[in-house]
């Protein structure tokens, strides 16, 4: 009984002369645009000297000149002309395009399905599309240079042979062998589809990339995308793809194409001459002649919003080949656009596992979620409102504002977190020594002030942000585990949190739950900014430039009052003096706050968004933030002299106030000279927010400010019983905390204060001058202050006596 004949509904030959066709003739959107732009002539009347009809045939001898013809307007002749002139090695065939030449078609009633072909049967059509490239390619138009490559020196030796043999045998001309050239031998190019971007009214569910849970078997062959992040990425491995023998007997050289994982390699000679005498030849491998592909293997994870509850993330294999490789990073976001084909087990693997089969995805296509701050490209037209914005004079309030909307209050944590962004300069000597630039920041409070919330944000906006939490981390999990690695058999590093987060920020909720043991594993991290790994025969160091951001509760749930703020917070002081900056949030009762707070928390809950600011202002989104902090980052801020004197007084008083609070059992952190060092980044980050070249005395005294600020609820808790909220009072707490940072100090004395400093401060946040005479006038009849040197000084009477113990210092 003969089988059933099923015909084939789909015509490889029309469809490959499609393909011929919509490489040949295919313009893009972008080149008629400019096709249109050229023919455009804004002279109504022809006499503009602008535009010389001669031009264009000087450009087009010009091009002849230079050995090479004027550029065609087809988008894809382009391409494989720059495939011919070894300047590509990789035809993109995007999708939308081949959609947009087909829809063409339909309008003449012709219909080829070759988007829908091409994404369920991808693997075949490149076969297919390969060789319609093969056939229209064009030849060379600049001389390239054949030395360095063996195939080219194969078929010039080839051609001189067959040419020889026409000359014998002129009869025979068509027998010449040069079909034994496998074209894949031949392809200098490696040819990836790039699939339909989904428009954002589509609701097709395959067209939008999918996690790795929702894939099927139904998907076996199609081209799909898939969302994940990359946990591991292994070297570049060169991959066979042609190998190359050379027959001992008769001189043949005979060509073997791989197309599986393992593979025989042939040892009897193929040739006409070996088998006519029945000569077994024994056939050598010829490395050089042979052709190899780059090969990398990645596996991503599904992201933790994919994750259902109770369930493990899934992990995905896949497999990047030619212009793919080294395109992935541990840590990345990516959307992976391949092919989901199966690869069945081998040798001893498939004795254990019987009739299963594994997956892997054949990528084509890899699109990076968040960009790296270096790779982000600036439109005209972002860089204007930059500019415009930035000669306002309030960035500083805007993009600290647009941290995490949705949560009220916070502003100076916020801003910190903004620096943090930024960060300061790295720094390399010249004997190797690396200062880093990078900011750390705890937030260490009360629950229910969003510590994680604030966490969470950031880890969205940062190009490389990892979120984790201290009870779900190990000391291994946070820096690197040894691992064997599956395919090549040898011992791997795989990277943990912080080694994910490199060029980015690390983000680590219930800091305090952590074991000892593994918090140390972050000390090295924070200050030196590497991992130091010595086990399993692995003696090396990785790079982990990543900020830190903690946050933590205090020892008891709550912060305890009756005692010290050391005993509260009950880190060890090796791990506080790595932070740059150490928040103590404390959630105290207060009518006025507890309202406002309410009233913002039910509005979001309502609407859904966060409401409008007070007094105005804009609010930028977490793209828009990233795209202003990358600008920022370009900028490498120095500090002049005169800041340089201003930073080393400034820090003297520091020191005096850090021992004036171990006197009254107030220490909340140890000062020293990493406080200085967290100054400078604080100042530099500043400085590059504004894009400038130098750091000025004012972004000293915001970073002063902010170290003040950060342990401001500390000294809260008794002004808030008070009730006063006049605007004297409010004037009069800001000025004390510029006197007690050391902000706007005139470096005579710890109680003498800049006027000029003060007026710009207190009006910058929105008092009027009459508000400020008002309080400066209150308090000097107090006799608190009093004002000197012709109204420019501001001195405090109250400073003297509490510098009598600095003498000894």
């Amino acid at each position: 009984m003969a089988l059933l004949q099923h015909k084939f509904i789909v015509n490889y030959e029309e469809q490959q002369a499609a393909f011929q066709d919509f490489l040949q003739n295919f313009k893009s959107s972008s080149t008629e645009t400019e096709d249109a732009l050229e023919n455009l002539r804004l002279d109504g009347d022809g006499t503009s000297e602008e535009y010389d009809f001669m031009d264009d045939a000087d450009d087009n001898a010009n091009a002849r000149r230079r050995g090479r013809a004027p550029r065609s307007k087809a988008k894809y002749m382009n391409m494989l002309q720059d495939v011919a002139n070894r300047a590509k090695s990789q035809i993109l065939v995007d999708l939308d395009d081949l959609q947009e030449y087909e829809n063409s078609l339909d309008e003449d009633g012709t219909s080829l399905h070759l988007v829908s072909s091409i994404e369920k049967n991808a693997n075949h059509y490149i076969e297919i599309l390969s060789r319609a490239v093969d056939k229209i390619l064009p030849a060379p138009d600049r001389d390239v240079t054949f030395k360095d490559d063996m195939v080219d020196f194969l078929i010039s030796q080839r051609s001189t042979w067959n040419e020889a043999v026409r000359q014998q045998q002129e009869a025979n001309v068509d027998d010449a062998p040069e079909s034994l050239f496998p074209p894949e031998l031949t392809r200098r190019y490696t040819l990836n589809f790039k699939p339909i971007e989904p428009s954002g009214s589509s609701s097709e569910k395959d067209s939008k990339a999918m996690a790795v849970r929702q894939v099927r078997g139904e998907h076996l062959g199609h081209l799909i995308t898939i969302r994940g992040i990359a946990t591991r990425v292994s070297d570049v491995k060169p991959s066979v793809l042609v190998n190359a023998y050379s027959c001992d007997r008769c001189g043949h050289e005979v060509f073997q194409p791989v197309t599986t994982k393992q593979f025989t390699p042939l040892v009897e000679c193929t040739s006409p001459d070996c088998e006519a005498n029945n000569a077994k030849g024994q056939l050598f491998l010829s490395t050089r002649a042979s052709k190899f592909l780059p090969f990398q293997e990645i596996k991503i994870q599904e992201m933790a919003d994919q994750v259902p509850v109770g369930h493990i993330p899934r992990q995905l294999t896949v497999h990047c080949h030619g212009a793919i490789v080294r395109l992935i990073n541990p840590g990345d976001v990516i959307d992976v656009a391949g092919i989901f084909l199966p690869i069945p087990y081998t040798g001893f693997k498939a004795i254990k596992a019987g009739l299963l089969t594994d997956t892997y995805l054949e990528a084509q296509n890899v699109r990076q979620h968040k960009k790296a701050y270096g790779n982000m490209v600036l439109a005209p037209t972002t860089i204007r409102r930059m500019t415009e914005l930035e000669q306002s004079g309030q960035l500083y309030e805007y993009l600290s504002r647009s941290i995490a909307p949705e949560i009220f209050g916070h502003l100076d944590v916020k801003k910190a977190l903004l620096l943090q962004l930024i960060g300061g300069v790295t720094k390399e000597m010249g004997d190797g020594m690396r200062i880093r630039g990078d900011i750390n920041v705890c937030l260490m409070g009360d629950p229910g002030v969003a510590k994680s919330q604030l966490l969470k944000y950031i880890t969205k906006v940062a190009p490389r942000g990892v979120y984790t939490t201290g009870r779900g981390s190990s000391g291994v999990g946070l820096t690197a585990a040894v691992m064997r690695d599956p395919v090549t058999d040898e011992m791997v590093l795989e990277g943990g949190a912080l080694v994910l987060a490199d060029n980015g920020t690390c983000c680590i909720d219930e800091f305090d739950k952590m074991d000892d043991s593994d918090r140390t594993a972050i000390h090295e991290v924070m200050e030196q900014q590497t991992i130091s790994i010595s086990k399993a025969g692995i003696t090396t160091t990785l790079n982990a430039r990543t900020s830190i951001l903690a946050a933590a509760n205090p020892l008891y749930g709550r912060y305890n009052p009756r005692i010290s703020p050391v005993e509260n917070i009950n880190l060890p002081a090796a791990l506080l003096s790595r932070f740059d900056v150490l928040f103590l949030i404390l959630d105290t009762p207060s009518r006025d706050a507890d309202e406002e707070l309410a009233r913002h928390v039910t509005y979001v809950h309502i609407n859904n968004v966060h409401p409008e600011p007070q007094g105005g202002g804009l609010i930028f989104s977490p793209n828009e933030v990233r795209q202003w902090v990358a600008r920022a980052r370009s900028f490498r801020p120095v500090v002049p002299k005169q800041v340089s004197d201003y930073v080393v007084g400034a820090y003297v008083r520091l020191r005096q106030q850090q021992k004036r609070d171990e006197a009254g059992n107030k220490t909340f952190t140890h000062t020293s000279a990493r406080t200085l060092l967290g100054v400078l980044r604080l100042s530099q980050a500043l400085a590059r927010l504004r894009f400038a070249e130098e750091v000025i005395t004012d972004d000293v005294d915001e970073a002063l400010r902010l170290i003040e600020v950060s342990k401001a609820s500390l000294y809260d808790d008794r002004r808030d019983r008070r009730g006063d909220h006049s605007a004297s009072t409010k004037i009069f707490n800001l000025v004390r905390g510029m006197r007690e940072s050391g902000a706007a100090a005139t470096g005579e004395g710890r109680g003498e204060l800049d006027m000029r400093r003060v007026r710009e401060r207190v009006l910058a946040k929105g008092f009027t001058t009459q508000q400020l005479e008002a309080c400066l006038n209150e308090y000097a009849d107090l006799d608190i202050w009093q004002t000197a040197a012709e109204g420019t000084r501001l001195v405090f009477i109250e400073a003297d006596d509490a510098d009598m113990d600095d003498d000894d210092f």
